[in-house]
């Protein structure tokens, strides 16, 4: 078994019980005790759960949990109405760009004006929101359907040949180590192919993705254009991730 499919499993595993124990999770994905050790060690160093003797528990202190994209997170609405907002000053009439699947990037949709515009999704709620606005023209790459999203690899080539102007990524978590994370693998081959075609790309993620990551790594922090995020990002964070060829944008939720 792989190490992300195992790591997966603990996860899921603990999402249901609460907890895990290193003998109970040895015995069920047929590994050994040192495996399952060092794999809750990487799981707590990236913010997904919390030693303790003989096991592991959940992180209770995390503001949501992180999960693969089922439905959209309706947590942080006003912090995620804020960067959508703040977003749109680098949206531009004529221009094309993608918006990523994700919570935040359906908010960005949801914002945009009906302007002549060409947008770039594979997510299902994205496209129902957009096709309402009749000037904006809308290219959908295909595949089939992921939970709300559209993956397959017959549309990651061609979408790499798009002359997208600029990329909204969204991301499970951004981490200082990890980069920019999602769970699911489907996720991770589109989101790459994306960041492969797009000139600029701005990274949009509310203050509790910070300091967290999932399993799968599809992005460094330095192939950010702009980071966009909400004044809800403590100082410290803030002057702890900006640096090099990354800028933080803060929105400002006063007004939403």
């Amino acid at each position: 078994m792989l190490a992300v499919t195992r790591h997966q499993s603990i996860l899921d595993l603990l999402q249901a019980q609460g907890s895990v124990q290193v003998s109970e999770l040895s015995e069920r994905l047929g590994v050994t005790s040192k495996t399952i050790r060092e794999d809750l060690e990487k799981l707590e160093e990236k913010g997904l759960l919390r030693r303790i003797h003989g096991g592991a528990v959940g992180q209770n202190d995390q503001a949501d949990p992180l999960l693969p994209l089922q439905i959209p997170n309706t947590k942080h609405s006003k912090e995620k109405a804020a960067i959508a907002i703040h977003a749109l000053r680098y949206i531009k009439q004529d221009d094309v760009i993608a918006l990523d699947a994700g919570s935040t990037t359906l908010e960005i949709a949801r914002q945009l004006p009906n302007m002549p515009l060409t947008v770039l999704t594979n997510d299902l709620l994205i496209i129902r929101e957009l096709m309402a606005k009749d000037q904006v023209r809308l290219v959908v790459p295909g595949g089939y359907r992921h939970n709300n999203v559209l993956v397959g690899n017959d549309a990651l080539d061609w979408v790499t040949r798009l002359n997208v102007q600029k990329l909204f990524l969204s991301a499970t978590g951004v981490h200082d180590k990890f980069g920019l994370s999602v769970f699911t693998s489907e996720l991770l081959d589109l989101k790459k192919a994306y960041l492969a075609g797009a000139k600029e790309i701005y990274g949009v993620a509310d203050h509790t993705k910070f300091d967290r990551a999932a399993l799968l790594t599809f992005a460094n922090l330095q192939d950010i254009h702009v980071l966009i995020t909400d004044d809800g990002l403590e100082d410290e964070i803030f002057h702890r991730y900006e640096g090099g060829s990354l800028k933080i944008e803060r929105a400002s939720t006063e007004s939403i």
